[in-house]
């Protein structure tokens, strides 16, 4: 899994980096295109303004720049990291997602067939946390069903934090970005205040490009937040889930194994 979110942080900011050159290149030939059509003024205006309509690829990689390519980049890598992480961990818990009922049914007749050694091998060959923790008990039934209860409880804890691994780094991310952004907020309300100063004067040109800067990070820093945030919730609710049926699994387990020794 960590090989996968290294190849997609990797191939995001290599689309990220052509992104800019594209944008940088579209930019240094903006004049040209205005010395071009500028001599179009007396053609027929169009009322609905259909020419004039930016792709929003555009516009995002127009506003990128305007933002400072500084602190837009620093936000920019947290929503790649943050988003690579939360791949990962949806697939990883995409992939820990068992049939818990199903497994116990399977075990149950392992266990009349062939007894514990039986049951031990479905455990095997079965994928996700549930059946390690099956596996961890079924180990353990000859020391009494007392320890088989507390190795389960043990090896449920650890199944609980094998599944929340990478989940401090998302959370670090979420808070990172929009402090980032108010970061860039304050520098471009100090050029805004630098400019001021420069110029003695305090006209609404003089201030909107920090003022311009200031927002734009702001907003950024705001939206990468939001999008880990939905991820994050996601995870966390796909965790509950399999916690759910860890827990309801570990108790038909012991009572399947008491059943057993009965017999």
């Amino acid at each position: 899994m960590k090989k996968i979110s290294m190849f997609l942080a990797a191939a995001a900011i290599l689309v990220f980096s052509a992104s800019i050159a594209s944008a940088q290149e579209s930019e240094q030939a903006a004049p040209e295109a205005t010395e071009v059509a500028a001599p179009a003024d007396d053609a027929e205006v169009d009322p609905f303004n259909t020419q004039s309509e930016i792709p929003l690829h555009q516009a995002l990689k127009t506003k990128f720049i305007e933002g400072g390519a500084g602190f837009m980049s620093l936000v920019i890598i947290c929503l790649i990291l943050g988003m690579a992480l939360s791949i990962e961990r949806i697939l990883y818990l995409s992939f820990s997602r068992t049939n818990a009922k199903a497994l116990v049914e399977k075990v149950e007749a392992a266990l009349k067939e062939g007894g514990i050694e039986a049951a031990k091998a479905v455990c095997r060959e079965t994928r996700g946390p549930v059946a390690k923790i099956f596996y961890d008990g079924l180990d353990r039934y000859d020391q009494g069903l007392d320890v088989v209860e507390k190795n389960v409880v043990s090896s449920g804890s650890i199944q609980m934090s094998m599944l929340e691994n990478g989940l401090s780094w998302i959370s670090l991310f979420i808070a990172i970005a929009p402090s980032l952004g108010f970061l860039g907020t304050v520098i471009g309300m100090i050029q805004a205040f630098d400019a001021i100063q420069a110029a003695g004067d305090i006209s609404p040109n003089v201030v909107a490009g920090g003022m311009k800067v200031a927002l734009i990070t702001t907003v950024a820093g705001l939206i990468v937040a939001m999008i880990l945030q939905v991820f994050y919730n996601y995870i966390l609710a796909k965790i509950d889930s399999i916690t759910i049926d860890m827990e309801e699994a570990s108790i038909d387990l012991v009572d399947v194994l008491t059943a057993y020794k009965a017999k």
